[in-house]
C-alpha cells in the first residue's frame, strides 16, 4: 500500500487550440519524445476533419472522444477459487484517457497512407457512432452488461 497519493501533474493548454484535452491527446500519441510531429499530426488530422465535414475540426474531435469513451469497464477479482469479470463504473479521468488510446490505437491500425489521414478518418468515424474505436467502447458496455450479475462482487 502507498503511503500518500502521488501528486495530480497538470498539463499545459496546447497553442493553436489554448485547450489541456488537446495537450493530453498529442502526449498519447507521441512517440520517442517527438512532440513537434505528434501536434503536427493532430493539427493536420484536424484541418482534413474541417475540410472534408465543412464543421469546426476540434469539436468534431471532442464529439468522438465523447463518443469512444468507456463508463463502464470489467475487472478480474479473485473470490474463492474463481475470477469473475466484475462491471465497475469507470473515473471520468480514465475515461477520457481510454478514449484517447483507443481513438490512437485504432486510427494507427488503419488502411490510409498517412497517420493525419488514419486520425482524421477515425475521428470522422467515431463522431457518426462507427469505426473500430467505437466497436471497442461497445464490447466493453456488452461485456459488463453480461456479467451484470457479479457485480455484487465490487470492491
Amino acid at each position: 500500500m502507498r503511503k500518500s497519493k502521488p501528486k495530480k501533474r497538470y498539463v499545459l493548454p496546447d497553442p493553436k487550440f489554448k485547450d489541456t484535452m488537446v495537450t493530453k491527446f498529442v502526449n498519447s500519441l507521441m512517440y520517442d519524445g517527438k512532440k513537434g510531429l505528434a501536434y503536427n499530426i493532430f493539427y493536420g488530422a484536424v484541418e482534413l476533419v474541417t475540410n472534408k465535414t465543412k464543421e469546426d475540426g476540434l469539436e468534431i474531435w471532442k464529439k468522438a472522444l465523447t463518443n469512444v469513451s468507456p463508463s463502464v469497464e470489467v475487472k478480474s477479482r479473485r473470490v474463492g477459487g474463481a475470477t469473475f469479470q466484475v462491471p465497475t463504473e469507470v473515473r471520468p479521468d480514465r475515461k477520457t484517457s481510454l478514449g484517447m488510446k483507443w481513438l490512437i490505437n485504432y486510427a494507427r491500425s488503419r488502411g490510409e497512407k498517412t497517420m493525419t489521414e488514419k486520425l482524421a478518418g477515425e475521428i470522422i468515424a467515431a463522431s457518426k457512432g462507427e469505426g473500430a474505436a467505437v466497436k471497442k467502447k461497445d464490447d466493453t458496455h456488452r461485456m459488463a452488461e453480461a456479467n451484470k450479475a457479479f457485480s455484487h462482487f465490487r470492491f
